[in-house]
C-alpha cells in the first residue's frame, strides 16, 4: 500500500482521513499544519499528499509552493483535500497546481476509491 501523508488544522477532520485511510492498509502520515506538513513531505516523501487549504498560518496553497519550489519535492503528487466546493473551486485549485481535488467531508467509499485512483494514475 501507498505511504500518504494528510495535512489539515482541523484534528477531527485530520482523525477521520488517517483512520479511513489506515483501515484500507495505507501507511499514513499527518501534520496539523502547512509548515508541519512540508517537513512531513521533506522528511518522509510519500506517495501522495492530501492537503487541506484553509489553514492559518501556512495555507494550503502556500504549502504546495514551498513543496513545487523544492527539487526533492516538487513531483510528489498534492491533492487538495477541502471544504471548498463553490463553482470555479476545482479549477482553481487545479490552475494553482494541486494534482487533484476532493471535497470534504468526506464519504468513505468515494474517498478510498478516489484516493485508489490518484495513486493508480500515477504508476
Amino acid at each position: 500500500m501507498a505511504k500518504i501523508l494528510v495535512v489539515d488544522d482541523d484534528a477531527r477532520n485530520l482523525r477521520l482521513a488517517v483512520t479511513v485511510l489506515e483501515q484500507a492498509g495505507h501507511e499514513v502520515l499527518s501534520a496539523a499544519g502547512g509548515a508541519e506538513g512540508v517537513e512531513a513531505a521533506h522528511a518522509h516523501a510519500p506517495d501522495l499528499i492530501l492537503m487541506d487549504v484553509q489553514m492559518p498560518g501556512m495555507d494550503g496553497i502556500a504549502a504546495l509552493r514551498r513543496l513545487r519550489a523544492e527539487p526533492r519535492t516538487a513531483a510528489l503528487r498534492v491533492v487538495a483535500l477541502t471544504a471548498l466546493a463553490m463553482k470555479g473551486d476545482r479549477e482553481r485549485l487545479l490552475a494553482e497546481g494541486f494534482d487533484g481535488y476532493l471535497r470534504k467531508p468526506i464519504r468513505y467509499k468515494g474517498f478510498l476509491a478516489s484516493v485508489a485512483a490518484l495513486l493508480a494514475s500515477d504508476q
